[in-house]
């Protein structure tokens, strides 16, 4: 070897020592779950219900009341300076610059009467409101309410802007009014301040629905203000009913204080917690909490109500199982009391969840043909559109719960494992993106290519043509593309290149396919060994620079579905039967599997491609050294030993070869494009080179041969002159 070729191995085992030892799934979008992955789990598990769709059974909206928006503000922890700041620039819309200066300035007094009496030159209700809200900032409630009634008592042409805000102030004074007294304090007083304040709440709904100024949303507010008074009478049913309805008016303060009196009502014994369970409000709130979150009521972080217990004392507490069955059955189910679920489902009736727990007790049961049927009838009973949230799988991946999805899903795996493929497909495709790698994966590795085209062929049209120009990124191609495309690329893999055209949505991808497909038709038909080498290299070229989108698995090893940036988290290339695994679906599953079964795959057949068509080059050419230096370069990152194999061919039969003048490594990003043309010269040459050089080492034979020859002609001349001369003999006497 020479120092040449020293210098590039070294090279060459330089960047295979730069390689890394190992994938990983890197940082990244959040991850999907995956039911084909958790066949199990995921039959026996029943996911989280919503909190928000469970605490509408709780109130529902009020009609005109409106929508909570920015303007009804959390409370967050900072809401003491967010709430005036809002005030601050309603105001400043409303007011004249000069009123605007003036309240603000009347705001900074710390005396009611003397912000009353300077503000004489302000509009009524300007004056009377910004005085009450000087007594309630310096904590004088009662002498705050008496200017918030004033404000109530004029015309109502004349307070117009501050009806709303009087009404709701005067509630709050109340309310404060009442948790302040002494508590010498007549307890009538006390509940005739809480009766008063409810009033006004009230009354600030009635102004709003009236058409009253209502900026801040103070209607909406108001419910949550009425529910903390009626929850300091232990009137939890009222209170609990309308910070119902505060949510459902789009209240994040609603939903949050639901929690938190959730939360306060776990953290009771059970003396106190089971005479409350005799409320419907009660039971339908912590209901909703242990079916929204398994981990809400751990006694490991502080919590002492878990479903058992909660089912116990409801139980002891009622001792009626018939409302509410379907769920309390539910939360046995999270328990594993499955004799108790069984108990309550013969109360439940034809709900969605109630047909789902009995698929789930029928499979436990053995009999998956009864929890077909059950599924069936959950997935019937569920609205398409009912959508529980996103939940935390235990690989930390991400479920979208749409529970009719989810059911269908479930039935997916069930359909499998009887062998209704397409049937399996269907229902995990409905799902659109929430269970699409699911769908993908029995799409691209249990439905055969013609059951899969046959599928797409009836139900998924192609679409219109885009508006916008340019490629979709990967996160914004809608199920119906992914799955034409997918179809495309199978397709592609089987060599049915004229099939596939249709199904790429994407002009420049139909191009590329057909310039895949030109150039394996011509590799395959050409007469000459250099068409053949050129058109397998420009068929590699190909397969490496747009592999991804015309032969890539949409899954592994590939994953088309995140555009190849993130490795596969655990291989798929072969499944074994087993369990919920049918031997004919882990057949078709396998018999799909990429070859090789590596990220890129199809860098190896690029580099087959090249390596093919060095096959048919003169190994001294040009050309021959830049296609083996393509096939080493694709897949010297991906697989060394494959890349060692190329370099190695190249020391071992081709020219050395340097690029002048440039530092050169065999593979590493330094490759020439191939000569084809010089190749074919180059082939010429060799050929006079091997006839000249035959007749050199041969030259005594060919002489020989020569001679032999010569001497054969002159028999074959003479034999003729004789036969002739024989012949003009015999014919002479006749004459």
């Amino acid at each position: 070897m020479s120092c040449r070729d020293s210098r590039r191995v070294v090279a060459l085992a330089t960047a295979l020592l730069l390689l890394p030892l190992g994938g990983a799934r890197a940082c990244g979008p959040e991850f999907p779950y995956r039911l084909l992955d958790d066949r199990a789990g995921a039959l026996a598990q029943l996911p989280e219900g919503s909190f928000a769709r469970e605490v509408q059974r709780l109130g529902a909206p009020i009609e005109g009341l409106g929508r909570a928006s920015a303007a009804t503000l959390p409370r967050y922890w900072d809401a003491g300076t967010q709430f005036p700041q809002q005030r601050s620039d309603v105001e400043r819309t409303q007011l004249s610059a000069a009123q605007f200066a003036r309240i603000e300035q009347l705001r900074a007094l710390d005396d009611a009467r003397q912000a009353e009496r300077a503000g004489a030159d302000l509009p009524p209700e300007l004056r009377l409101y910004t005085a009450g809200a000087v007594a309630f900032a310096q904590g004088d409630y009662p002498s705050a309410a008496d200017y918030f009634r004033q404000v109530l008592a004029l015309p109502e042409a004349q307070r117009r802007a501050r009806s709303t805000w009087a009404a709701y102030s005067l509630g709050r004074s109340l309310a404060l009014a009442a948790d302040g007294a002494l508590a010498g304090d007549a307890t009538a007083q006390r509940q005739a301040y809480r009766q008063q304040a409810r009033q006004a709440f009230q009354q600030t709904r009635a102004l709003r629905l009236a058409g009253f100024d209502d900026p801040l949303e103070l209607g909406i507010a108001s419910l949550g203000e009425e529910a903390r008074v009626l929850l300091a009478t232990g009137n939890w049913n009222g209170a609990i009913g309308l910070y119902a309805v505060q949510a459902a008016q789009g209240s994040d303060t609603g939903m949050s204080s639901l929690k938190q009196v959730a939360a306060d009502l776990a953290r009771r014994g059970d003396a106190e917690l089971a005479p409350l369970l005799q409320q419907q409000a009660v039971r339908r709130l912590l209901i909703a909490k242990l079916l929204s979150d398994t981990t809400a009521f751990d006694p490991d972080t502080g919590s002492a109500l878990s479903s058992a217990r909660f089912l116990r004392l409801l139980e002891e507490a009622t001792h009626d199982p018939v409302e509410d069955a379907d769920r309390l059955a539910a939360l046995a189910y999270r328990q594993g009391d499955y004799r108790d679920t069984a108990r309550l489902l013969a109360h439940a009736g034809d709900s969605g969840l109630a047909w789902w727990l009995r698929a789930k007790m029928a499979l436990r049961d053995g009999d998956a043909a009864r929890a077909a049927q059950a599924y069936a009838q959950a997935a019937r009973r569920f609205p398409p559109n009912e959508d529980w949230g996103t939940r935390r799988a235990a690989n930390w991946s991400n479920e979208t719960l749409k529970p009719q999805c989810r059911i269908e899903g479930e039935a997916a795996i069930l359909a499998l494992q009887r062998g209704s493929y397409v049937e399996a497909f269907a229902q995990l495709y409905r799902s659109g993106d929430l269970y699409w790698e699911d769908a993908a994966a029995v799409a691209e590795r249990v439905l055969t290519v013609q059951e899969l085209q046959d599928y797409v062929d009836r139900h998924v049209p192609a679409a219109a043509p885009a508006t916008t120009d340019g490629t979709p990124e990967y996160w914004e191609r809608a199920p119906a593309l992914k799955l034409r495309e997918l179809l495309a690329r199978r397709l592609m893999r089987a060599g049915r290149y004229d099939d596939a055209l249709p199904y790429f949505a994407q002009a420049e991808l139909r191009e590329a396919a057909r310039g895949y497909r030109d150039a394996r038709e011509q590799a395959a038909s050409a007469w000459t060994g250099i068409g053949r080498a050129a058109a397998n290299y420009r068929a590699a070229l190909i397969a490496r620079r747009q592999g991804m989108e015309l032969l890539g698995y949409e899954l592994g090893p590939d994953n088309r579905v995140y555009a190849g940036n993130y490795a596969e988290a655990a291989s798929h290339a072969q499944v074994r039967p087993g369990g919920l695994i049918a031997t004919a679906e882990a057949q078709r599953w396998n018999a799909t599997a990429a070859q090789p079964y590596r990220r890129y795959h199809y860098r190896w057949i690029a580099a087959a491609l090249a390596d093919r068509a060095a096959d048919d080059l003169p190994a001294r050419s040009q050309a021959y050294a830049a296609v083996l230096c393509q096939a080493t370069d694709w897949l010297i990152t991906l697989d060394p030993a494959q890349a060692r194999r190329s370099y190695q061919r190249y020391v071992a039969q081709g020219a050395l070869n340097p690029v002048p003048g440039k530092a050169y490594v065999f593979g590493v990003g330094a490759c020439e494009t191939p000569d084809f043309e010089g190749a074919r010269r180059r082939l010429w040459i060799e050929r006079g080179q091997a006839v000249r050089q035959f007749v050199h080492t041969q030259r005594l034979a060919l002489g020989a041969a020569g001679l032999a020859l010569l001497a054969a002609a002159a028999w074959l001349v003479r034999r003729r002159i004789r036969r002739r001369a024989r012949e003009a003999a015999t014919q002479t006497p006749q004459t």
